[in-house]
């Protein structure tokens, strides 16, 4: 018997890896390559005529949500899975019904079942002293290698800004590279990936010499930070630590305490560069109003396997990342709920959201995104950028960057205030997610 409720097809599209797996999975939702097909607790199932002389297996445990699918494609969920999720969520009169679970898909959720109650049984990790006086070492050995970058990198800076940044577009962005590089042979990708930045920033035109300063300026305040914590509060030399590209084992957290709560996913999205696709996902608490950061990295080019549907709520234990502004999360036991929110989550005012945002950059200069949940705002089109307007004052927010799901916010809106959920930055908001007046689930943006 079928027992979970069923997606929209805007929350199985909002799973897609890329543009191009959207659009290939809404090419595979009609009936004719399907067979086989059926739902039968948290599975979804079925055969796909494919390329090869055997159909593809491809099974969904919207639970988890996990997928499997015997094609050779990298990405999860595949276009296949894309397909027949798109299929489910046409109802039960559709072309995927209730039906019983074939011995391979019966197969693979008992092998999930069994490996999550393994992993929920399994003994907590014991290290020996031996191995951790080897761990502190080599961690000694890191801290090592990272004041010499630290150090180098303070240089380099005294260096651009003793010769003046008027020149710094006209060189190339090799030497921005090379330095780069130099950090990530010290063991310190943050200061790499803001090295980076820098040099995009040089050769990026616009007001360049303004935002460079700025970043600059953060970074000579990281690199310092690391050089100097030993003086610092814990809790912000955390966040330099974290800044700097010091990890900490998400197994390791939730040994230790963690929070235990049914968090609203609001959005899902992946950023990508040669080297790793980053899959970035908000969960917001409503009873203790804590936002979570679940991060997922895959290989570049490979989509990462964690997908959570926007709009369903995660019973699950998190544990946070050590920090002076708590947002990265590590999700322990999980489970995906088949009930909905029955209204949209409550917001704040425009000009709250800008208070909290402040306070958080006080708390962590080097943030880069704020979560913030705005209710009763109104999108207003400009000629040079975009507005998300308070209803009831005058305050508003930009909106970072133009782009054609603007108009699908303005559309949602149709002129009259609506619940958003984004991301916000110094320059400006980053819309994710908003809810049309009266409804409780979230349109992606």
């Amino acid at each position: 018997m079928e027992t979970e409720a069923r997606w929209t097809a805007d929350q199985v599209l909002a799973l897609a890896p890329d543009a191009a797996s959207r659009k290939a999975g809404a090419r595979l939702a009609t009936p004719a390559p399907w067979s086989g097909t059926g739902a039968a607790g948290t599975a979804v199932f079925g055969l796909c005529e494919g390329s090869g002389s055997k159909p593809y297996q491809t099974a969904v445990d919207v639970d988890g949500p996990a997928f499997r699918c015997t094609c050779p494609s990298r990405k999860f969920p595949c276009k296949h899975a894309l397909g027949l999720l798109l299929l489910w969520a046409e109802g039960e009169a559709g072309p995927v019904g209730a039906a019983a679970q074939p011995d391979w898909v019966e197969q693979w959720t008992s092998a999930r079942r069994k490996k999550e109650q393994d992993a929920r049984v399994a003994p907590p990790r014991a290290a020996g002293p031996a191995d951790a006086e080897a761990a502190k070492r080599r961690a000694d050995r890191r801290a090592v290698r990272v004041e010499g970058g630290a150090a180098e990198l303070e240089q380099r800076l005294t260096d651009l800004l003793r010769g003046g940044l008027a020149g710094a577009d006209r060189g190339s962005y090799q030497q921005w590279d090379e330095i780069a590089a130099r950090m990530v042979d010290a063991q310190a990708p943050g200061l790499a990936s803001r090295v980076r930045e820098l040099g995009s920033l040089a050769v990026g035109g616009g007001d360049w010499p303004s935002r460079m300063l700025e970043e600059t300026a953060l970074l000579h305040l990281l690199a310092r930070g690391f050089l100097g914590r030993e003086g610092l509060p814990a809790a912000l030399a955390e966040t330099v630590r974290t800044r700097i590209g010091f990890t900490v084992d998400s197994a390791e957290l939730l040994e230790g305490p963690t929070l235990r709560g049914q968090w609203l996913i609001l959005a899902q999205y992946d950023a990508a560069d040669e080297r790793l696709t980053t899959r970035r996902i908000w969960l917001h608490d409503a009873r203790s109003g804590r936002f979570a950061l679940l991060l997922s990295f895959g290989a570049a080019g490979r989509a990462p396997e964690l997908t959570l549907p926007a709009g369903f709520l995660l019973d699950a234990e998190l544990a946070y990342h050590p920090s002076a502004l708590p947002l990265r999360a590590a999700l322990g036991p999980h489970q995906l709920l088949s009930a909905h929110p029955d209204t949209a989550p409550a917001g704040t005012a425009v000009a709250a959201a800008l208070a909290s945002y402040g306070t958080a950059l006080a708390d962590d200069p080097w943030l880069d995104a704020w979560p913030v949940l705005l209710s009763d705002v109104v999108p207003i089109p400009g000629r040079d950028r975009w507005q998300l307007a308070d209803a009831s004052t005058e305050d508003a927010l930009p909106i970072a960057t133009a782009s054609p799901s603007l108009w699908r916010l303005a559309a949602i809106s149709g002129g009259h205030p609506t619940t958003v959920f984004g991301e916000l930055s110094p320059a400006g908001m980053r819309p994710l997610a908003a809810w049309p007046s009266g409804e409780a689930e979230p349109i992606s943006l």
